[in-house]
């Protein structure tokens, strides 16, 4: 049984907290905040866009601590799972790191590369695990593509596109959202699902060549073609802020096989829910299809992420899916498509 230490409590500790509940492989024994109420556990003020809203939480038995220095120090804790703001996630992981614990961190792993980077030579150094919070590929629409391409159901993965665009959230509730140095805007907050998810299916791109807009020099809303060795492969994506306040969400995707088509659209409308196209599979041989997906519970794919990263730790050997130099190539990925746009021209990523 592995011991869990959650490190910030907010609306993303609270949904970690809900997946280690369904845990048989561990359990929480300390947090670590500085809001009082959440140290007597009442987490009743924590909402989000999914899951269910937060509730008074027992505690007994659960170590309770202020500093982050505090949680570090306690011996029984073996992972810290931090869900701090993004610009705090390099200091604490390399912290946490060199205190001899494992490390399964939020996404994004940090807003600069070379924090990324530095996290991962930490993970390297003290022989712990880094895995970053990337929970797209345990969503079951994405779930379902990495799988077929995993054991090539429908033949090669030719290419595909990619959306996620929001309403603009530094006009609603999140006024630090275009800082670089706290959020990082769209393609670090936003995008960087779709950058790791690329980057799981096709590997590394050798280049990517971005389109769009700025806002003070942060990218707003991008359109970038991803350029692999393999010159058939085809992948862009869109992703980005809208000022229209009517969809405050969307993502999908269109996924080309050899032998199928991949779709899948999702939107929130009006406050409302809408998967205007389930995810689809429109095969060579004529036929449509839309595959059973489950329970449809987000807190689902949270469990799986959180499962992945204790078998990670039990087996030793890093994760396949949430590796901390995946997430760093993911970031860096968002940061050539930024200076691509910024220079209007195809940008390479190593």
């Amino acid at each position: 049984m592995i011991n869990v230490g959650i490190a910030g409590i907010g609306f993303m500790g609270w949904i970690h907290y809900l997946a280690y509940e369904r845990s048989p492989l561990a359990k929480v024994g300390a947090i670590c905040t500085r809001s009082e109420k959440k140290l007597a556990g009442d987490w009743t003020d924590i909402k989000g866009n999914f899951g269910p809203p937060g509730r008074q939480v027992d505690l007994a038995g659960v170590s309770a601590y202020r500093e982050f220095s505090e949680l570090l120090a306690d011996p029984s804790i073996d992972l810290i799972d931090i869900c701090l703001p993004p610009a705090m996630h390099a200091d604490a992981a390399v912290a946490a790191l060199e205190a001899g614990k494992h490390v399964f961190c939020e996404k994004p792993i940090s807003v600069s590369v070379a924090d990324a980077r530095r996290m991962v030579d930490a993970a390297e150094r003290s022989g712990k695990q880094l895995t970053i919070g990337h929970v797209l590929p345990f969503f079951p629409e994405f779930k379902f593509v990495r799988e077929a391409a995993a054991d090539g159901r429908y033949g090669k993965l030719r290419g595909g596109h990619f959306k996620r665009i929001i309403a603009d959230p530094s006009r609603l509730w999140l006024k630090d959202f275009f800082d670089p140095q706290k959020v990082g805007g769209p393609l670090v907050d936003l995008h960087i699902h779709d950058a790791h998810f690329i980057r799981l299916l096709w590997g590394m791109p050798q280049a990517v060549f971005t389109t769009g807009r700025l806002r003070d020099n942060v990218p707003e809303f991008v359109t970038t073609q991803f350029l692999f060795e393999d010159r058939d492969v085809s992948v862009s994506a869109a992703s980005g802020v809208i000022p229209q306040t009517g969809r405050a969400f969307c993502h999908g995707y269109e996924i080309y096989f050899d032998q199928a088509t991949l779709c899948f659209d999702f939107s929130v409308l009006a406050d409302q829910p809408v998967v205007s196209q389930p995810l689809t599979v429109i095969a060579e041989d004529g036929s449509v299809q839309q595959p059973e997906l489950g329970s449809g519970d987000p807190v689902d794919g949270f469990v799986e992420e959180i499962t992945e990263v204790l078998t990670a730790i039990n087996s030793g050997k890093p994760s396949a899916l949430l590796a901390g130099d995946l997430a760093r190539d993911a970031l860096t990925l968002c940061d050539c498509q930024a200076e691509s746009l910024r220079r209007r021209e195809i940008v390479p990523t190593a």
